[in-house]
């Protein structure tokens, strides 16, 4: 099963919950390999880090691509095939919390198919869990280049934009969250959690009336999603319009 990082409410509450055919991994972060930036890479290093580190490849770690490709090549029909063999098979691990695992599977997948939308997609999973945001971005935004019209790709990406603006209170990630979420809705506004999230912009917006609109819409879509402790916090702004929370 895929996950997504399922925290609507990421920018007042820190917590993560399941849904449906979701990606990014609703589980708290894990620590996992922490691997430092500040010197070059051991090939073993570079397996559990996004992108193999996006570093220059040493002679060792092109002889492995190559005898791996090569495998692949005898295993599967094509490589997009056994791209997202592997892209599967990291997700399962992503479940059970080998975030250093999954990496790898990811990273193979990448290697196979470098249009691989999943292999991004699961990358800013990885790099979520890690709490390294801003990688998390970016991998994820490279996945949104290549699907623009992904809606839980776009309502994750929005995810990691409230993240940064939870803690950096920069308007331009809220800017970026609220245009993702409109182009999210607009292409499937029953897609809960990018009610959900939208709720969130209004009200860091301060206009809780676009908020609660955008809430009952996420609520009438999925209740299970509802955030107590964020109605509490809207319903001090402005008491529920509809009186559905009292």
């Amino acid at each position: 099963m895929k996950e997504s990082i399922v925290i609507w409410f990421a920018l007042l509450i820190p917590a993560l919950g399941f849904a449906q055919e979701k990606h990014l991994a609703s589980a708290s972060p894990v620590s996992d390999t922490n691997i430092s930036q500040k010197r070059p890479l051991e090939l073993k290093e570079r397996r559990v880090v996004p992108l193999f580190g996006e570093e220059s490849k040493s002679s060792e770690q092109i002889d492995e691509e190559i005898r791996f490709l090569s495998d692949c090549d005898k295993s599967f029909s094509s490589r997009p095939e056994a791209s997202s063999f592997f892209s599967a098979r990291a997700w399962e691990y992503l479940q059970e919390g080998s975030l250093d695992t999954a990496c790898y599977r990811f990273n193979l997948a990448h290697l196979l198919n470098d249009k691989n939308v999943e292999a991004y997609w699961g990358l800013g999973v990885v790099c979520y869990q890690r709490e390294n945001w801003v990688d998390a971005k970016r991998m994820l935004s490279r996945g949104v280049n290549l699907q623009s019209n992904n809606v839980p790709l776009l309502v994750d990406l929005s995810t990691v934009d409230l993240k940064l603006y939870a803690m950096n209170k920069g308007q331009e990630e809220l800017d970026e969250a609220f245009k993702l979420l409109e182009d999210a809705v607009a292409l499937d506004s029953t897609y809960a959690l990018g009610q959900y999230n939208l709720a969130l912009v209004h009200y860091n917006r301060n206009e809780p009336e676009k908020s609660w609109e955008h809430l009952h819409k996420g609520r009438n879509l999925d209740f299970n999603q509802i955030n107590f402790e964020f109605v509490e916090l809207l319903k001090a702004k402005l008491p529920d319009p509809q009186g559905f929370f009292k």
